[in-house]
């Protein structure tokens, strides 16, 4: 029986090639998506993966979609938390709200998202969550300092539901990528990404939305049982933490 995937911001960038390579492996896989319903749209015309809607920040939202994936494909076994928005900006003059949609987006997804199903996983004996941190929280980056908090916060709640839940099969770790080539990153001018941003990775160049899914497959297999509360750095050797 195909196991039951749901990745968060599933239908672009990072997500969209995690939802694409989980569904190649054959998972059966539920792309959430917020905003974007042309994008999700277009996405599920392309790869026939089914998509949903529905704001990680909030629990309520996140508990009704889960309860709709469930019915729709069968329990959850993978938990990818993908979601993620950026309000940049130095912190003396950050605003109360650029923080808190930050935090919320990032960090208490990943309770609304997790807890509604860990259950069901606990019953069953077998559950992989994944989570997609970053290497700012892992090193921190002047003018984020909400996203670096929340994405170091990522990783610390990887550490701690690892260790309540390795006697129950259900694995959680974390994946932090670097400067990865999405739609987003392409977009900064070529000088800039020449001159200030390549340098910096040893391997020079981009990473490819497609490494960071392969990384996910690995850590989602049922075979990678041995591997829990691990931080898996995908960088190009920019920080080795």
């Amino acid at each position: 029986m195909s196991r039951v995937a749901v990745v968060t911001g599933g239908t672009r960038g990072i997500g969209a090639a995690i939802s694409k390579a989980l569904k190649a492996e054959g998972y059966k896989v539920a792309a959430n998506f917020a905003g974007n319903e042309e994008a999700a749209a277009q996405f599920q015309k392309e790869t026939s993966i089914p998509v949903y809607k529905w704001d990680v920040s909030s629990y309520e939202a996140c508990a009704a979609g889960l309860a709709k994936v469930e019915a729709d494909l069968g329990p959850i076994d993978v938990i990818v938390n993908n979601a993620g928005i950026t309000r940049d900006g130095f912190f003396h003059k950050m605003s109360p709200e650029q923080w808190n949609a930050v935090i919320n987006t990032h960090l208490n997804s990943l309770f609304n998202m997790c807890r509604p199903v860990v259950e069901g996983m606990r019953n069953r004996n077998f559950g992989r969550i994944i989570c997609i941190s970053s290497i700012n929280g892992q090193k921190g980056q002047a003018g984020q300092s909400n996203y670096s908090a929340a994405k170091a916060g990522e990783i610390g709640f990887v550490k701690a539901l690892a260790q309540e839940n390795a006697n129950k099969g259900i694995t959680v770790n974390a994946i932090c990528p670097g400067y990865i080539g999405t739609e987003m990153v392409r977009a900064i001018d070529p000088d800039v990404l020449a001159k200030r941003i390549l340098p910096l990775i040893p391997v020079g160049r981009l990473g490819e939305p497609e490494e960071i899914a392969r990384a996910v497959l690995f850590l989602a297999a049922d075979n990678a049982g041995f591997i829990t509360g691990s931080t898996l750095s995908a960088n190009g050797g920019q920080h080795m933490a």
